[in-house]
């Protein structure tokens, strides 16, 4: 969370989503991928790459964000005192006059940014005491998203949202959004 935080051109979060880009763009040319069927999905840290991914390139036609973190920086270190985010809380605690430099590298890498840019058809996913992402913080990101979106909630779930349930949805998503039947 804080390796290279005083720099967004050295942030370990602006390698990260050229890499998720990156991928897609591999994906994109290989011969076996049908480009009308890209999607991207992760949950955590993965649905924050992929929500960036998502608003960083036009391919992916679908995205799967389950509990995405990275998502309003701002908030969320004031919000909850658990891992990653108190890794920034802590970093501040000993660099007190860092601040307005930490947290506009981290306005760069904010996943509420790249929302605004993405149109794929999207799932979401929150857990409404979800001690990691906050759910404050996960309605920042949905409802910046411009594209088709859906938001699954699981009010008595954590970090660990709808689990089985959640993957389900998740099938019956990427189904519909693909343009999948049954069994393809």
């Amino acid at each position: 969370m804080t390796l290279g935080i005083d720099d967004p051109h050295a942030y370990y979060y602006r390698r990260l989503f050229t890499d998720a880009v990156r991928a897609i763009d591999a994906a994109a040319v290989h011969p076996l991928v049908d480009l009308n069927r890209l999607a991207v999905q992760g949950g955590s840290q993965g649905g924050g790459v992929a929500i960036a991914a998502a608003g960083l390139s036009a391919t992916p036609v679908a995205l799967v964000a389950d509990v995405p973190f990275l998502s309003f920086f701002r908030r969320a270190i004031t919000l909850v005192d658990t891992h990653p985010y108190a890794e920034i809380v802590e970093y501040l605690r000993v660099h007190r006059n860092a601040e307005a430099r930490v947290l506009q590298t981290l306005s760069y890498f904010d996943v509420v940014n790249f929302s605004i840019r993405a149109n794929a058809s999207a799932l979401f996913s929150v857990g409404l005491m979800d001690q990691v992402c906050p759910p404050s913080t996960v309605y920042a990101a949905f409802n910046a998203y411009l594209g088709p979106k859906k938001m699954d909630v699981y009010p008595y779930n954590g970090h660990e949202n709808g689990e089985e349930i959640q993957a389900e949805a998740t099938v019956q998503f990427l189904r519909q959004a693909l343009g999948l039947s049954g069994g393809s």
